[in-house]
């Protein structure tokens, strides 16, 4: 090899290494900004929801109880939202086999929280899980037209009327919602009920509890809601920011 190839051949050499630093800092830093953390640009507060249950009063049409639940959802970076419900429950049951009647109506409250858990908390639609603590005061009235006595085979009006009572449960609530036209979502929830605290006067074993359901039927509820989205924006399109 002459001396002018071994030239050539080291300055090929030396503008390929050049080259090469002078990108390995551009290269660097592209990969650098591949592994930031992306940033949730979400504001922590991010609307109210508005909602109210068609289930209720569907089922104080077509039987002898039910109610009428609104509730309000705060919104936390799409995420996390404390809820309150407010209920009131009536009941004006006629047992046929025995002839006793069962009459109550409280309102009633839950608050607790819903937990979002898709992983792209800015989809249009939402799966939650989420955990509620209710209670309600109401006064139980059982009234029996005949009750005989044993003994002397006497018949009278039975009536305890207005007796006070309690009740304090949980509820374990899992469901979803989807957006129909601008703020307007609807959405379901399955709920299993378990009760924690309860006094049910001197009578005992209340037919119906206000919020609860009938006591001595299946722990499982359920809601079906319309819902409003006040002071919101639309940011299915806004995903993150990078940092």
């Amino acid at each position: 090899m002459t001396q002018r190839q071994i030239s050539i051949l080291f300055s090929r050499s030396l503008i390929s290494l050049l080259l090469l630093l002078v990108a390995l800092p551009s290269d660097a830093q592209q990969r650098r900004r591949k592994t930031v953390e992306e940033v949730d640009s979400t504001p922590l507060f991010n609307g109210i929801q508005v909602m109210a249950d068609l289930v209720g009063p569907i089922q104080l049409a077509v039987s002898d109880y039910g109610q009428y639940e609104v509730a309000a959802r705060v919104n936390l970076r799409d995420r996390y939202f404390p809820i309150v419900e407010l209920g009131y429950g009536k009941a004006n049951h006629q047992e046929m086999a025995t002839s006793t009647g069962y009459k109550t109506s409280a309102p009633y409250g839950r608050i607790g929280c819903d937990f979002n858990m898709l992983q792209d908390k800015h989809r249009p639609y939402r799966a939650f899980i989420g955990l509620r603590y209710a209670y309600t005061s109401f006064k139980n009235t059982v009234e029996r037209a005949i009750v005989t006595d044993p003994v002397w085979q006497t018949t009278s009006h039975f009536l305890v009327e207005d007796t006070k009572c309690n009740y304090h449960w949980l509820e374990l609530v899992a469901g979803i919602d989807a957006k129909v036209w601008g703020p307007l979502h609807l959405g379901w929830s399955v709920r299993y009920k378990r009760r924690l605290a309860h006094d049910e006067g001197e009578i005992g074993n209340a037919w119906y509890v206000p919020g609860f359901g009938v006591s001595n039927k299946s722990r499982l509820g359920g809601t079906f809601n319309v819902i409003i989205d006040l002071l919101w924006k639309d940011r299915s399109g806004i995903k993150r920011e990078k940092e």
